[in-house]
């Protein structure tokens, strides 16, 4: 199933929607999903994972749809989607740089959360989003985020937070409190780290290609 390009009638907003990910290679991605799967077949439900979330932006409002891409786009690449180059350095300083690269308010998510649908998303990105709010954060069931929004982008509230540990979510959350932003919450998610993540997450979305390609995989090891 290949990503639908964007609607037609999809109205754009005023918020950035930023996808910060991985080219989908072996052994590059979800290598936390071997085992019990093969580097090729977690790479696979990357490709899967990434596809998903880039058609569900592509179903929303927004000024601008970018791809922050460690790595080079391939033909899972959808129109519609800018592209730029992650900058090296720790996740925190790529998230920094993801931000700093905008003007006006940016929403950035990432491609461990599939399931993602425009409902969880609506209130971010609707052109009301910020009346009233500087920030929006959507904590991930493991602690940290899936979703961070800024009305103004400010590297600063990014960099420096421990990334990937229990408290990342919130330690960021208390950063944009501490900042005296106006912070409100989306929904929280489960990210697709491992096996057992990706058995609920493609439950929660049994339409979509992740869904599907996790199906394909796990009923050809039962064979």
């Amino acid at each position: 199933m290949s990503v639908a390009p964007a609607r037609r009638g999809v109205a754009p907003g005023p918020t950035t929607l930023l996808v910060i990910a991985k080219e989908p290679l072996p052994g590059l991605v979800k290598t936390r999903l071997t085992p019990p799967f093969t580097p090729a077949e977690a790479a696979q439900l990357a490709e899967a994972a990434l596809s998903d979330t880039l058609r569900t932006a592509l179903s929303l409002p927004a000024r601008r749809r970018v791809l922050v891409l460690d790595g080079r786009p391939g033909p899972w690449l959808p129109p519609g989607i800018e592209v730029v180059a992650q900058c090296a350095g720790r996740l925190d300083e790529r998230l920094a740089a993801a931000f700093g690269g905008c003007t006006g308010p940016a929403l950035l998510i990432g491609m461990d959360t599939p399931q993602i649908t425009t409902a969880d998303l609506t209130p971010a990105l609707s052109p009301d989003a910020w009346d009233g709010c500087d920030a929006w954060f959507g904590p991930a069931d493991d602690g940290g985020f899936w979703a961070l929004g800024l009305a103004a982008p400010d590297p600063d509230l990014v960099r420096g937070v421990p990334m990937s540990t229990p408290e990342t979510g919130a330690v960021q959350r208390r950063r944009l409190v501490d900042a005296g932003l106006t912070v409100r919450d989306l929904p929280p998610l489960r990210d697709v780290d491992t096996a057992a993540d990706a058995a609920q997450v493609a439950a929660a979305a049994p339409h979509g290609r992740f869904a599907s390609t996790l199906a394909r995989l796990t009923g050809a090891a039962s064979r």
